[in-house]
């Protein structure tokens, strides 16, 4: 048989009280449901905009740090070079590269974590800002070391000129005293004059007589003059004594202190014998000697000639027949 829709109206009471709770159940459980579904949804957007909040934060948070990397390493860079210049490498470099070193690895630390936290990047932008401060505290101090050093090599370079100037003119009287001791020392040079060269014949008896025979002279009999000069101070002078022979060669005798003797022009000279003169200053003395060299004379002109001060003289000659 069809089934019949009966009318609500037509249904005992029993039965409409029950189909109302039915009705009341059926209800509340779909407004459950949509609230569950309704909350479901909304924490899911909740969830969802969390999510993009804490990426929002992360990368704010990356990109802050990659900034205060860029920023750090500006500074290092900028201390390095502002160190390369530095004048000078004292304890207080050192010191100071030591602090700044120590900020340095205190920046790194909090940057390198994985979750680093804003706070982390606030310290380390605060250190970051100490790092400048620093450096800009160091510069300063370049810059006034540079003013200083530059100050003190201008000063360096009057004091060397001046320096130059005394060495020049110490030079200068230096060379001016020499010039001066050796106008003095060419002027004290004495001078010989009045030659007498005496050829003597020494008789048995002992009584010396003058000869012109050179197979009767026994020695020579030199004299001369020491003329008066103002310059020379009193007292013993060598006087280099060169005898020369009828045939042109000085006479050598190692035995009467024959030697070698250097002239001013550089040259050197054998001379026969050197002597020793008291000379007194400003006053004309004469010198004499004998020499009888090995008691034979030859037959010429024997020439004496004398040197003092490593220059000659005077000079004289005596003919033999």
């Amino acid at each position: 048989m069809p089934n019949e829709i009966v009318a609500e109206s037509n249904l005992p009471s029993t039965v409409k009280q029950k189909w109302n709770i039915k009705s009341i159940m059926l209800s509340i459980m779909v407004l459950g449901l949509l609230g569950t579904w309704g909350y479901i949804i909304w924490d899911k957007n909740n969830v969802r905009e969390m999510i993009q909040q804490k990426d929002a934060n992360a990368e704010a948070l990356t990109k802050k740090r990659d900034l205060l990397q860029k920023d750090l390493e500006d500074v290092i860079k900028r201390y390095d070079e502002i160190k390369s210049v530095n004048i000078q490498k004292d304890s207080v470099i050192i010191v100071r590269d030591q602090d700044i070193a120590k900020k340095q690895k205190r920046i790194n630390i909090l940057m390198s974590k994985q979750q680093a936290t804003a706070a982390d990047l606030a310290e380390a932008k605060s250190i970051i800002e100490s790092l400048k401060n620093d450096i800009n505290g160091y510069e300063q101090e370049i810059t006034a070391l540079k003013l200083k050093n530059s100050e003190l090599n201008s000063m360096n370079d009057k004091l060397i000129e001046q320096r130059d100037k005394v060495r020049k003119d110490l030079d200068s009287s230096v060379q001016e005293i020499k010039n001066r001791e050796e106008i003095i020392d060419v002027g004290s040079t004495l001078q010989a004059s009045n030659f007498n060269i005496m050829a003597l014949d020494a008789k048995k008896s002992g009584k010396v007589v003058e000869t012109s025979k050179a197979k009767k002279v026994d020695k020579l009999r030199i004299s001369f003059d020491l003329d008066e000069n103002l310059i020379t101070k009193t007292g013993a002078k060598k006087l280099f004594i060169i005898m020369t022979d009828p045939s042109g060669k000085v006479i050598v005798d190692p035995a009467n202190g024959s030697g070698v003797l250097k002239t001013r022009d550089g040259n050197e000279k054998q001379y026969t014998q050197v002597m020793d003169v008291n000379y007194i200053q400003n006053k004309r003395q004469t010198v004499s000697f004998d020499w009888a060299g090995t008691g034979k004379f030859e037959k010429g002109a024997y020439k004496i000639e004398v040197f003092q001060n490593g220059f000659k003289i005077g000079e004289g000659q005596r003919p033999i027949k």
